[in-house]
């Protein structure tokens, strides 16, 4: 079985899936005329400007974010990115730029279209993402397109995002304080559980309080880091684009790696990390406050430039100038080596930060999980949903999670492919809504103080 998933892996997220994915980012990205890049200050001011949405929906734009954010910025952003630069270099830190860059533009397609086509459900909360703007965007003909969506992401939250963020937790608990799975699984089941069964109410509540108080807290320790060695930094960033293109020499521990490796983990991490183009952060965006579908996909867009531009290039930058990456060890363990060198106790850094990391993730992804299940049995599923998903979490704590994760992958991939395809069919849409929007002098400064 194990050998067979492994199959279907390397195909699913093999050169047609990234070229699929990194195409889609690169048109939509041109069809907006590069609005995702041109407007990026405009976003952050529509963020920062204390604007709390006016229109229908269920919390405020800045919390949508934020519940997005919590499902975002996980173990990837910590283990992956060394992963990535094991596997494929430094080089690979520049392909997952890119890949944020162009990946702004589906996360805004997509908040777009969730907002556009988003319904409410019989007990008022509002649904939306790929699943409703498959159904109400292209029509019947594409109803199985939008059913398969909503069953892979139901069932691929508790590998992807509740057992394999719970397991850890638990080994890095384990390892660094000796606490036992049980123990873990049973405090993380209780504070995820607490949350979720309080709805996306309490979800975003959680995750505005807790969210940005971690990525500034993580951020603010890689600057110390970065600050220590700031005379090194010019030479790291050259590394990073001249291994982009010629590839990385083998040095120390570390075995080289190709132009291509670069390209290929780069881009699969950069896509792992901020999840543009899967179709789970517009389930969160789509229950916004706001009747202007463009400003949330402005808002929606800023996850990648914050997961990836970001906090990903915060641990890429410190295990570059630490010297860490010809050491031989890979994935969180060469992140805390990188943050322990430079800092006494700074391996408790990346400890916290998987803990925290990790507990957002599982809520965050619940309520993606969730809204899948209302597409598919309506409300009626919600609780069911909610108690398997706390149950879940001490499961994943002390089991062996190597099948899990692998279906997982594969599920994620099966995720992708509708969402891709509505993306591409729907962009005309994206397009008109867009240019409608900003021909009536939306987009400035005075707007934002409107709003």
């Amino acid at each position: 079985m194990e050998a067979i998933i492994i199959e279907i892996n390397a195909w699913a997220w093999g050169v047609p899936m990234q070229v699929l994915l990194l195409g889609t980012g690169i048109f939509l990205t041109l069809g907006l005329g590069f609005l995702t890049w041109r407007r990026l200050g405009f976003a952050f001011r529509l963020l920062f400007s204390g604007f709390q949405g006016q229109g229908e929906g269920d919390i405020p734009p800045f919390r949508a974010l934020m519940t997005s954010l919590s499902a975002t910025i996980g173990t990837g952003n910590i283990a992956g990115v060394a992963t990535a630069m094991t596997l494929g270099g430094p080089g690979a830190l520049f392909w997952m730029w890119l890949t944020a860059l162009f990946g702004m533009a589906m996360k805004y397609a997509e908040a777009v279209l969730a907002v556009r086509y988003r319904e409410q459900d019989d007990q008022g909360g509002y649904s939306g993402g790929p699943m409703y703007y498959i159904k109400n965007g292209l029509g019947p003909r594409y109803a199985l397109l939008g059913g398969a969506f909503a069953l892979f992401g139901s069932m691929a939250g508790f590998g992807l995002a509740n057992t394999v963020q719970s397991n850890s937790v638990a080994q890095v608990l384990g390892d660094q304080f000796q606490v036992p799975w049980e123990l873990t699984g049973a405090v993380l089941m209780v504070v995820v559980g607490a949350v979720i069964l309080g709805g996306i109410q309490r979800i975003a509540a959680t995750a505005s309080a807790v969210v940005p108080a971690m990525a500034i807290a993580y951020v603010a320790m890689s600057l110390m880091v970065i600050g220590l060695n700031i005379q090194a930094v010019p030479a790291a960033l050259a590394t990073v684009v001249d291994s982009a293109f010629n590839g990385a020499s083998a040095a120390g521990g570390f075995a080289g790696a190709t132009v291509w490796a670069a390209i290929r983990f780069g881009v699969a991490r950069g896509i792992f990390s901020n999840e543009a183009g899967l179709g789970s952060a517009p389930i969160a965006h789509a229950a916004a406050k706001t009747n202007e579908p463009v400003e949330q996909g402005l808002i929606a867009m800023l996850g990648t430039f914050i997961d990836t531009l970001v906090v990903c290039t915060m641990t890429g930058l410190v295990i570059m100038l630490t010297g860490v990456l010809e050491s031989g060890v890979s994935g969180a363990s060469l992140t805390a080596s990188a943050f322990g060198s430079a800092l006494p106790g700074g391996e408790l850094v990346v400890t916290l930060g998987v803990v925290l990391f990790a507990t957002t993730t599982m809520i965050g992804w619940s309520f993606y999980g969730e809204r899948c299940v209302v597409y598919l049995f309506g409300t009626k599923g919600i609780l069911p949903f909610r108690i398997l998903w706390v149950l879940a979490i001490p499961v994943g704590a002390g089991t062996d999670l190597g099948l899990i994760w692998l279906v997982a992958d594969t599920l994620n991939a099966f995720m992708a492919i509708p969402n891709l395809i509505a993306l591409l069919l729907l962009s005309p849409v994206v397009f008109q809504v867009s240019k409608v929007y900003f021909s009536r002098g939306s987009g400035s400064a005075g707007s934002v103080a409107q709003s």
